[in-house]
């Protein structure tokens, strides 16, 4: 089964929908059967590479309202978050042009890092605070999880990748997407949003009846005394 995810690592609801999603494939049973692809997905491409503007800041000047007002509108998503377990940071969040970033997730796929690349990344923006649309952060992030430094070096001198993220984009809105996140299930269900987890789990059910795959076995209880590779346990 494949699970297609477009989102944004500055986008608060597709950290909490990552989490909605893996908890979904662990508890419906078709961990390891399910392969889940990220995508490209550009909130604001024309947030400034150098943004120091905190989220606080930003919603102010967006919506017309008080900094008060913007940070008490973050109350109900962290609260969200908290439910997954993520602790957000709002008050050290700001404002990120990530277009870099997505096309350095892109060398992470092709050196089979995605998902701790993508991980590092919310992490570090949500509950860290970094700047994630700075070179020199998304360089020590992408040493952290192990990527080739020369080739992170050649992604972020040039354009490379640039043309995947459009077709990410581009496929997006072949489809319909507007927002994030938006998940497809197979290339046949759509998900909007973060939803209630128990959505995902009915949606991963359904898929996953259709393709005749059948979940995994959960192993209950200590090993007990077996025999194997022609030995037994005496």
């Amino acid at each position: 089964m494949k699970i297609e995810v477009w989102s944004d690592y500055v986008c608060p609801f597709c950290y909490i929908g990552k989490r909605q999603l893996e908890k979904a494939i662990k508890q419906s049973g078709y961990e390891g059967q399910v392969e889940v692809e990220y995508k490209s997905f550009l909130l604001d491409p024309t947030t400034p590479i150098d943004a120091e503007e905190s989220i606080y800041t930003a919603l102010a000047r967006k919506y017309n309202l008080s900094e008060k007002e913007a940070e008490n509108m973050t109350a109900n998503v962290a609260a969200r978050a908290k439910e997954v377990g993520l602790d957000y940071n709002f008050a050290e969040m700001k404002t990120a042009n990530t277009t870099a970033a997505h096309r350095l997730a892109k060398l992470a796929i092709e050196q089979g890092k995605e998902e701790v690349y993508n991980e590092r990344l919310m992490k570090a923006y949500f509950l860290e605070g970094e700047a994630i649309g700075r070179h020199d952060v998304l360089k020590q992030l992408a040493k952290e999880v192990g990527l080739e430094m020369d080739a992170v070096e050649q992604v972020l001198t040039s354009n490379q990748y640039e043309e995947a993220v459009e077709q990410d984009i581009h496929e997006a809105q072949q489809i319909g997407v507007r927002g994030v996140p938006f998940f497809v299930v197979n290339n046949k269900y759509g998900i909007s949003g973060a939803q209630p987890q128990p959505l995902f789990e009915q949606t991963i059910e359904q898929a996953a009846s259709e393709a005749g795959l059948k979940k995994s076995i959960q192993i209950v209880g200590e090993n007990g005394p077996a025999c194997s590779d022609g030995q037994c346990d005496i």
